[in-house]
């Protein structure tokens, strides 16, 4: 009889890279989420976050956290079905809609989730799905959640998406699921094309916007309003954990979509409610993001000033119109050692593998947030410029 743990015992991966002094991950931060914090002891230019509006450290989202809990408690012990919901969600779920332009809205405990409860429920049996190829993983793992069959495009390759549509039965449901920013590349979805051929295929379309809420649209209210497609994308799903600088996901959708997936979703009807604080703070996020539409057009001023310097500089980046900025480092092993080399002097980047890139395509993703000053922007710049500007020693 095989033991199931024997895959565990031959992972070494982690040991070798240990062992040669370049693991990038669990870093441990001793101070806030800002655009500099204290990590390990030393102070570093943060340019690894999703905090994108720099509201986790903003004194009214922070209040509004403290005072949940005065008021609630720590916790809701309870899904929302039952002891779980709050006047608090209600409220979120009602100003979040209204802030989409859509019927409601229906929150779940993580992003993550949302999108394993939002694709599980919709996607039946005899239905299809159709991915690009870059979409989360959360999506790949909601599709296998799902009764029905997933199918995948190559990325952003509208000929390839309508070749699987062509394939589908007619009988069959079909959601199109797309990131609307791409996480790893910063690149946004081809959003227009998408909705004409959904509507060519009687699809229905669904957005991810966890990295789009906050970063483009008018006033941050991500890729469908970007494009001006806001009546044409069926589904938002987006998180509370970026722009909105707490914790949690969400749904948005017309009222009879939003009502099916609350009684029809298992990550939703089991899973424990967003404590108290999470809810408040992503309330008081949003009010922010709703009394500054300025914050995104200063996110994307700083992100083409650090895009221009790195280019400035020689460095070869995937190109974006977001606050996601993708340096090329190739190989994975150039790509640890980089990533060692910055965190040492001074720069926090993530640093981008197989199986989330190509095995030759490796990446260090840098990330902003409109609170970065120019001046910090141009001191990480300068780092980075000088790091890389000296050959690797393997």
């Amino acid at each position: 009889m095989a033991d199931i743990f024997e895959k565990c015992f031959e992972f070494t991966a982690v040991e070798e890279i240990k062992e040669k002094g370049v693991y990038p991950y669990f870093h441990a931060l001793q101070s806030r989420q800002d655009v500099e914090v204290i990590m390990e002891g030393k102070r570093r230019i943060m340019l690894g976050s999703n905090n994108y509006l720099g509201l986790t450290t903003h004194p009214d989202v922070i209040e509004a956290g403290v005072k949940a809990i005065e008021k609630y408690g720590s916790g809701c012990s309870g899904s929302r079905f039952l002891n779980g919901t709050l006047d608090l969600h209600l409220q979120l779920e009602h100003e979040l809609a209204e802030f989409l332009g859509k019927d409601e809205v229906v929150t779940f405990s993580t992003g993550f989730q949302s999108n394993l409860g939002i694709i599980s429920a919709i996607v039946g049996r005899h239905d299809y799905v159709i991915c690009d190829r870059e979409n989360h993983a959360s999506i790949y793992d909601g599709c296998k959640l799902s009764f029905g069959r997933m199918l995948r495009y190559k990325h952003a390759d509208m000929e390839d998406l309508e070749k699987q549509l062509q394939s589908v039965p007619e009988s069959a449901g079909i959601l199109i699921v797309t990131d609307g920013v791409f996480s790893m590349g910063g690149d946004i979805a081809k959003l227009p094309e998408i909705v004409e051929l959904a509507k060519k295929y009687g699809a229905r379309v669904m957005v991810d916007d966890a990295h789009g809420l906050g970063v483009i649209g008018k006033g941050g209210r991500g890729t469908a309003s970007y494009f001006g497609l806001e009546d044409e994308v069926d589904i938002y799903m987006g998180t509370f954990s970026k722009s909105l600088a707490s914790l949690g996901g969400y749904m948005a959708a017309s009222e009879r979509v939003a009502n099916f997936v609350r009684h029809s979703s298992r990550p939703f009807i089991f899973s424990a409610s967003i404590t108290p604080a999470s809810c408040a703070t992503a309330l008081a996020a949003l009010k922010v993001l709703r009394e500054h539409p300025e914050l995104p057009d200063n996110l994307q001023a700083i992100s083409a000033r650090a895009r221009k310097g790195l280019l400035d500089n020689g460095i070869k980046i995937r190109m974006s119109d977001t606050p996601i900025i993708p340096i090329y480092t190739w190989e994975p092993e150039a790509t640890l050692i980089r990533a060692k080399q910055l965190y040492e002097a001074g720069v926090y980047v993530n640093t981008v593998l197989p199986p989330a890139t190509a095995p030759t395509e490796c990446l260090l993703r840098t990330s902003y947030m409109a609170t970065h000053t120019e001046a910090l922007v141009d001191e990480a710049v300068g780092i980075i410029a000088e790091v890389l500007s000296h050959p690797i020693e393997l």
